[in-house]
């Protein structure tokens, strides 16, 4: 007896032939496609995957469903697992306090509207009530991170409570799911030779991918650093150069004053380097942005090495206000909310005694700077802009600032 002779039994042929159609659709991802082990599960509406690379089958949804849609499928479930979407959702959960269901289902949502908008046609057939950018009214080719920001379970969305493409897709684990210990699982490192293989299908023939692809294989190849780290490593290189940190002491003279009798030489010595930090308080940077400012100057304050009172903070807009030192970090008020000019920020910076062996600045870059490079070594943290949701002068909508000088190292944060 075959497959199809049993009662209800998952269609294995009419489920491969649709998955070798949406290999030939999608040569680039063939890899990714054969690499995915199916399960036939009763508990899944139609298709999920879980972050072991398994694909749950219900046989139902293989049954009605017409192969060339079944490929799209296909093609769609292994996109959340290439693109990592559940290790996506997962950071994405922990930053911004999101639990519960329903902000999965939202995550999934979310997940979908950045494959669907370039998954189907050129030989994939679009299947029936599928969501895309359009049904929510959201502009198309952005990432899940984005859209999560642009719309809310609602009205818009009540006809998408079915939607379940798995732990794959959301990072939430399913009551189906084998777990890291069942069988026919990918290692982490079977899964990152898998994304490195379907990227090289794309690079080489780039013709034949969506700009959406192109730019999963470019970040690939180039998986962009832990802002973190390049923030604290900036510091770090600005707090110990030469001349940072060290001045003359008669505390411990000079082997050199043996040489002069009774003349007594000052020695060079190192001492703790001093750090102030500028945070952007004006009313172009977010609350959250402001937060996660002030955590950056407590990772700062470790990064260079010194004790937590020789790291000043200044709150910035248009105007300076009152210098806190670290050490009181929790209760620093961040004082602001109107036009930028951290220009003020620099100046009293250095005006302060002992004067700064680095001044870190965290901004939007929205913002005049300095026409001078300053005394010291100057590190600037830039937080992302969206531009569709605001402009950058609301009186002059085509309006860009320019980028922050060159004398200064910039790392984008975000």
């Amino acid at each position: 007896m075959t497959t199809t002779d049993a009662p209800n039994a998952l269609d294995l042929d009419r489920l491969f032939a649709a998955r070798l159609q949406a290999a030939r659709a999608r040569p680039y991802l063939a890899t990714a496609l054969f690499a995915l082990h199916t399960v036939e599960s009763r508990q899944v509406p139609t298709m999920a995957v879980d972050r072991h690379w398994r694909c749950y089958v219900s046989p139902p949804f293989v049954a009605r469903t017409p192969v060339e849609e079944l490929a799209g499928v296909w093609v769609h479930e292994v996109s959340h697992l290439l693109r990592d979407h559940h290790g996506r959702s997962d950071r994405v959960a922990r930053q911004r306090g999101l639990t519960g269901p329903g902000e999965r289902l939202r995550m999934n949502i979310a997940a979908d509207c950045e494959i669907n908008d370039d998954v189907y046609g050129d030989g994939l057939a679009s299947p029936k009530g599928i969501v895309c950018p359009s049904t929510l009214h959201l502009r198309p080719g952005e990432l899940m991170e984005d859209y999560l920001y642009q719309f809310r379970l609602g009205s818009r969305t009540q006809d998408l409570a079915w939607l379940d493409c798995g732990s794959g897709a959301d990072g939430l684990e399913r009551e189906w799911d084998l777990g890291p210990d069942g069988a026919h699982g990918l290692s982490a490192h079977e899964q990152d030779a898998v994304r490195f293989r379907v990227a090289q299908g794309i690079t080489g023939r780039p013709g034949n991918a969506s700009k959406g692809w192109k730019r999963w294989a470019e970040e690939a190849f180039h998986p962009p650093q832990a802002w973190r780290d390049l923030l604290g490593a900036a510091v770090r290189s600005a707090a110990s150069g030469p001349g940072a940190g060290e001045d003359y002491t008669y505390g411990r003279p000079s082997r050199r004053s043996t040489g002069l009798p009774g003349v007594v030489l000052p020695s060079l010595r190192r001492r703790p380097p001093r750090v102030s930090v500028v945070i952007d308080t004006s009313g172009s940077v977010s609350d959250v942005e402001l937060g996660s400012a002030l955590r950056e100057v407590a990772a700062i304050s470790r990064a260079v090495g010194g004790s937590r009172d020789l790291v000043t903070v200044l709150a910035c807009d248009a105007a300076t206000r009152v210098v806190h030192p670290l050490c009181q970090a929790e209760g620093i008020p961040l004082l602001g909310g109107g036009g930028t000019d951290l220009r003020t920020g620099f100046a009293k910076a250095l005006r302060s005694h002992p004067r700064p062996d680095a001044i870190v600045v965290l901004t939007d870059g929205q913002t005049p700077w300095p026409a001078t490079q300053p005394a010291c070594r100057t590190v600037i943290g830039l937080f992302p802009r969206d531009h569709r949701r605001r402009s950058w002068d609301e009186d002059n909508p085509d309006y860009v600032p320019r980028r922050p000088p060159a004398w200064a190292r910039v790392v984008e944060i975000g």
